[in-house]
């Protein structure tokens, strides 16, 4: 009984040292799937880990970008990983604000990350953050009422069709709209579509001299035909809905059309979540005849804000959850075609992938078709596909995206937003000093 009791004291003491020496990191992301499903699994984590403890804070995308840009910029250390985009990666990594990952391990193979991905996230060579997915855009769509409308989806569709077939497959009396795009302000959020919208029809944010082209003929086509397309075929109070909600409405089986991040249709695809799983296809994003497809390029990515003060064991976690190790865990948990897309070539070369996931391929065309250098069919002084990659953009495309949301709202007129946005932009660009 002593001897017992004694084992039991011992064992106690011991469990209450290793949680007195665990060291607690605090990790800032975003609500996606994917980022719900990483936190259901890391009991593989901590199981492996027992002296790293995970403190997790999960917030709305435009929430977590405010978060943490505040956090980095005033060096508040209260994240030790943050989910960035690349955007902020670069931007951050020039200012000092990103520790360099040297320590994600041996058999991490940084060479298998897909080289477009793994360029976005480096700067001089060093790599500041490590990719949780990728995607690009694409056309998601219900094959049922396509087939009922007597519609075919072209091999490289138009604006034009899509916009008639959106208006065609309408049926407010069956709560089915036409089409799902963004229309929450953000520049992450409306302005990633309409930016890759505007950017099909010709459009683009700056000349090569940095003058704004809101007061162009690409933007007021571009964006009149979005306001008139969700009017008509949108659902109610559109310019409430980012990704999520979006995404939402499309497994309820609301949406015909959805032109968004590659990344979902994993979701739309599985029964699990989707009541039209078996009804979806994809296709390339539209153009207006001019073989621009609005093709962008993002990651959400993890890194280490130089604030951080438990570096070692952030980069342990940030290469669990980025590693080849962790897609397969999911495989294993929940299937091949829930695995985090775009982010290393051996998953597209993978055959259980490629077997389980029908969207793989027009993922990979997708990805490898944007062109971030040469965004739009004029030249720019910029890169980025949905985004302008300088600093100032964060907060230029936040306020241009809440005037656009507002119009969406049928709170200005489309000629109001477009004038507003021009004189905004001219007056942020000045003050910056990209224009006398």
């Amino acid at each position: 009984m002593k001897l017992t009791t004694a084992l039991l004291g011992a064992c106690a003491t011991i469990a209450l040292s290793q949680a007195s020496f665990a060291e607690t990191i605090t990790i800032a992301t975003v609500n996606n799937g994917d980022m719900i499903r990483m936190q259901r699994l890391t009991d593989d984590f901590t199981a492996k880990h027992p002296d790293i403890e995970l403190e997790w804070v999960t917030l709305e995308e435009n929430v977590l970008r405010e978060r943490v840009t505040t956090d980095i910029a005033a060096g508040g250390g209260q994240y030790d990983v943050m989910t960035i985009g690349n955007y902020e990666v670069p931007i951050w990594a020039k200012q000092g604000w990103l520790l360099e990952l040297d320590g994600l391990g041996d058999d991490y193979d940084v060479d298998d990350l897909l080289p477009a991905i793994r360029g976005g996230l480096s700067l001089d060579g060093k790599l500041y953050a490590a990719p949780f997915y990728g995607e690009s855009a694409m056309i998601m769509y219900r094959t049922d009422l396509f087939e009922a409308a007597g519609l075919e989806m072209p091999e490289s569709p138009t604006w034009e069709f899509i916009g008639e077939a959106a208006r065609k497959i309408t049926d407010r009396e069956n709560d089915i709209n036409g089409i799902c795009l963004r229309g929450k302000a953000g520049w992450g959020e409306n302005m990633a579509f309409i930016t890759a919208l505007a950017n099909s029809f010709g459009g683009r944010w700056f000349d090569e001299n940095w003058q704004p082209q809101f007061d162009q003929p690409e933007w007021k086509e571009a964006f009149q035909f979005y306001v008139d397309l969700m009017n008509d075929a949108g659902p109610s109070g559109a310019s409430s809905n980012g990704f999520n909600e979006n995404l939402t409405l499309f497994q309820q089986g609301k949406c015909g059309m959805w032109m968004d991040a590659t990344v979902a249709a994993s979701f739309v695809s599985n029964p699990d979540d989707s009541t039209v799983a078996d009804k979806v296809d994809y296709a390339i994003f539209p153009d207006t005849g001019n073989g621009n497809h609005g093709h962008w390029l993002w990651s959400w990515n993890l890194a280490v804000p130089a604030s951080s003060t438990k570096a070692e064991a952030a980069q342990t976690f940030i290469a669990w959850a980025t590693n080849k190790a962790y897609t397969e865990l999911v495989a294993e948990k929940e299937g091949w075609a829930n695995v985090p897309p775009g982010t290393r070539t051996s998953l597209y070369e993978n055959q259980a992938y490629k077997d389980a996931a029908p969207f793989a391929e027009p993922t990979l065309e997708a990805m490898n078709a944007a062109d971030i250098t040469n965004p739009s069919v004029k030249p720019v002084p910029y890169t980025g596909g949905q985004f302008v990659a300088i600093p100032e953009f964060q907060g230029l495309g936040t306020t241009v995206g809440q005037l656009f949301s507002a119009a969406l709202a049928g709170q200005s007129s489309v000629d109001d937003a477009l004038a507003q946005a021009q004189n905004v932009a001219t007056r942020e660009m000045t003050r910056a000093g990209y224009i006398k």
